[in-house]
């Protein structure tokens, strides 16, 4: 059990220094002296805590922010709400957010694994949502360590276990391996959720005397101040994360949606990081009102808990809504009826206050902006990494290869490339029984039901790009997401984030932030895609290192129609293979480098917004032209790696003859480039699309990889089932070895 000395005198807390302990310096405790006209008691301060916390006010994030375009013809809804509204035509819209749980994840993967998908499915349905997906982007250090092995195995097991019970398929995802994470996991999770216009919900507490509803699993001591270790690279190990229980999130999800056609409802939010306190405080200052919180009326797991640990507690599968006065009874009995707990446990206030009573005593009572619109931010200094002005000296150098073929099946067998079968088979891809492509894809495709349209989904960032070049990385990101909805035929509707970074105190930190964020923005507007929600997490150090900056970037496309599906793996024996796009010597941050080096410097690969967007533009018009048969981007290890993994899933051969310098256009990592396939009697028309095109070769019935220079030299030829037990299986060989 937490000791809460909820009766310490206030000057104590002060004399004491009590707030730090709690994530808050100095000078904020002088604020909210200020603030407050008084010192504050343990309770209020610890409110504060959490509310001030990077995790909830994103005070040093803020500012950069707010250089992403988040407007659109086909934005209902952009950041600021629980998640972001996109229109898909047809009164219909699709709802997603990205979010991480990267330090509970750290001190207890299965959990916290578990939670923050559980924690992002509320995003989705409390604005009014059903979630129809999920998909996840992981990072992990090396697959050598028994740590880094029980984090993976646990991390994946959590997010099955959540998954699969709730009932929402867990359609793909991407996972990659790296130093840097070894102590520092990345968990990032993302749900897509489709509802009509007319169903939209906002979380707000509008309508002085209207009533505020508890409704969810009861309040215990779990996850207490985990939005404040969340925000600090000091993180606890005894700040385990609260525990998740999907059977009952499957009946919440079922009375909520219920719920938002019954007139009384005025607001809805999910309780997340913080629990009571972030919920009730944001509801009543986006309305412009106050709030009291009677806690005697809170459902409690634990005995004799305090004001500050109902206040804090992160308990799981819970919600606040705010009814029209009088409805009360109507919407308890609606969630009674499917047997999850609900109570009326305040009511909505003219003052512009956060009221929190317990036991006929006053707890808490702070202006509500304080704790939400009115929290601090930061602009902190920036300085160019030191090592940056070194890596963008060096010389663009071709890497020596003796054995192309051997090469090829390092590449294949490296994590970061190699098949995820192993996680994604523990999901359940097929739930709600609409799913058309699932994981293993670049994009996995959801139906809309009734309708001859679909969803595509992705997620995509290469970390490494970015350290070696925020700027360029960031673009990258961006356009790399874009590529995966383009080639299964879809077009790029909105993004939400994922942005993990270390700590943002330190300089060269915020820098690589600052400039990544700068790309990410300059990317989204060039190709037309807002940013219309999100998630930051910072302080993700790993053994006092930081993680390389990674904005893993959540993309959802729309089909105008399924017939424009299109798969990425080869087809038929006979089909025309075509790689858009020249490669040049771009090895800095490649797989080829980090086999070859184990490190990674120089340049990254660079990037033309403008050739990208007219090449997204003409991939996606000749699939709904019907010409290609096949379509992959190009993207760690090159395009060897991408036509043997189109092979490897076709269960075909091919025979191609390069143009180019072996190495350089077998393994190098230049952006913007496709390899696709077209049936013979469409190659003419094909070749007229206006697209950089080099015909490469053939797909093949017999069951070998052949490769020739442009002098003739046969530098591979492999067995494609050797190639493909080496991609198969080399995860789990990794995870059984010693």
């Amino acid at each position: 059990m937490i000791i809460v000395p909820e009766n310490m005198n206030p000057e104590q807390i002060e004399r004491d220094k009590e707030y730090r302990k709690m994530g808050l310096s100095d000078e904020e405790y002088d604020r909210i002296k200020t603030i407050m006209k008084r010192h504050p008691n343990y309770t209020e301060t610890g409110i504060f805590s959490v509310m001030w916390s990077e995790h909830c006010s994103y005070k040093t994030s803020r500012p950069l922010l707010k250089k992403f375009p988040t407007k659109a013809p086909q934005v209902l809804v952009g950041p600021g709400e629980g998640a972001g509204v996109v229109d898909i035509g047809d009164g219909q819209a699709v709802v997603f957010k990205m979010e991480s749980h990267n330090s509970p994840s750290k001190i207890n993967p299965f959990e916290g694994a578990a939670t923050g998908v559980g924690g992002i499915l509320r995003d989705v349905f409390s604005m009014g949502a059903r979630p129809v997906a999920a998909i996840n982007s992981l990072r992990f250090g090396p697959l050598i360590s028994d740590r880094t092995k029980y984090l993976f195995e646990e991390v994946v097991k959590g997010i099955a276990h959540y998954g699969n019970n709730v009932g929402v398929p867990t359609v793909g995802g991407e996972v990659k391996f790296d130093e840097c994470y070894e102590d520092s996991p990345l968990v990032n999770a993302m749900v897509v959720g489709v509802l009509d216009h007319k169903d939209i919900q906002k979380g707000i507490a509008a309508g002085v005397g209207n009533t505020v509803i508890y409704a969810g699993a009861p309040t215990g001591r779990d996850g207490i101040h985990g939005a404040t270790h969340s925000s600090d690279d000091q993180q606890s190990e005894d700040a385990s994360p609260a525990a998740g229980n999907p059977e009952l999130e499957k009946r919440l999800i079922e009375a909520c949606l219920e719920v938002i056609h019954h007139d009384a409802l005025i607001g809805m939010q999910d309780m997340g990081a913080a629990g009571l306190t972030s919920s009730g405080s944001e509801m009543a200052s986006k309305a412009g009102t106050g709030m009291l919180l009677d806690l005697d009326s809170v459902p409690q797991a634990e005995e004799d808990m305090s004001a500050y640990e109902m206040m804090l507690s992160e308990t799981q599968e819970r919600m606040l809504l705010v009814v029209k006065k009088g409805s009360e009874q109507e919407i308890i009995d609606l969630f009674n009826k499917h047997d999850i707990e609900a109570v009326a446990v305040g009511k909505v206030l003219e003052e512009n206050v956060f009221r929190i009573q317990h036991e006929n005593k006053i707890w808490a009572e702070i202006p509500v902006d304080a704790l939400d619109k009115d929290a601090p931010i930061y602009h902190l200094p920036s300085k160019e990494a030191t090592y940056y002005k070194e890596f963008q000296q060096l010389e663009e150098t071709v890497p020596k290869i003796n054995n192309y073929g051997e090469m090829l099946k390092l590449l294949l067998e490296s994590p970061t490339v190699s098949s995820k079968e192993w996680v994604y088979d523990q999901f359940d891809s097929e739930a709600r029984g609409n799913t058309l492509v699932g994981p293993g894809s670049g994009a996995a495709v959801v139906k809309i039901e009734g309708k001859d349209k679909a969803i595509a989904i992705s997620a995509d960032c290469n970390a490494r790009y970015i350290y070696l070049d925020p700027e360029v990385g960031g673009k990258i990101a961006v356009a790399e997401a874009c590529r995966n909805i383009i080639v299964s035929g879809a077009k790029p509707i909105g993004i939400t984030d994922g942005l993990n970074y270390g700590n943002p105190t330190n300089e060269e930190v915020f820098w690589q932030m600052e400039k990544s964020i700068d790309g990410i923005s300059e990317a989204c507007r060039e190709l037309s895609v807002p940013v219309i929600s999100g998630n930051v997490s910072m302080y993700n150090q790993s053994y006092g290192e930081p993680i390389f900056p990674t904005p893993i970037i959540g993309i959802v496309g729309l089909f105008e129609s399924l017939d424009h599906i299109t798969p990425n793996s080869f087809q038929n024996s006979g089909d025309v293979i075509y790689v858009i796009g020249k490669a040049k010597a771009e090895f800095g941050g490649s797989e080829l480098q980090n086999l070859m080096q184990e490190e990674y410097d120089g340049k990254a690969p660079q990037l033309d917004l403008q050739i990208e967007k007219e090449r997204q533009e003409k991939v996606l018009q000749a699939i709904q032209n019907g010409l290609l048969v096949s379509a992959e981007d190009i993207a760690e290890g090159g395009l060897a790696v991408a036509l043997a993994e189109k092979a490897i899933r076709g269960n075909v051969g091919i025979n191609i003859t390069l143009t180019e310098d072996a190495t350089i256009e077998l393994f190098s990592e230049t952006q913007s480039r496709y390899v696709v396939s077209v049936k013979e009697e469409d190659a003419e028309s094909f070749e007229k699309s206006g697209l950089e095109l080099t015909k490469l070769g053939n797909v093949t019935s017999e069951g070998k990889f052949i490769v020739y220079t442009k002098d003739g030299e046969q530098i591979i030829n492999e067995d494609m089932e050797q190639l493909r037990k080496g991609w198969k299986n080399s995860i789990q060989t990794l995870l059984k070895s010693n």
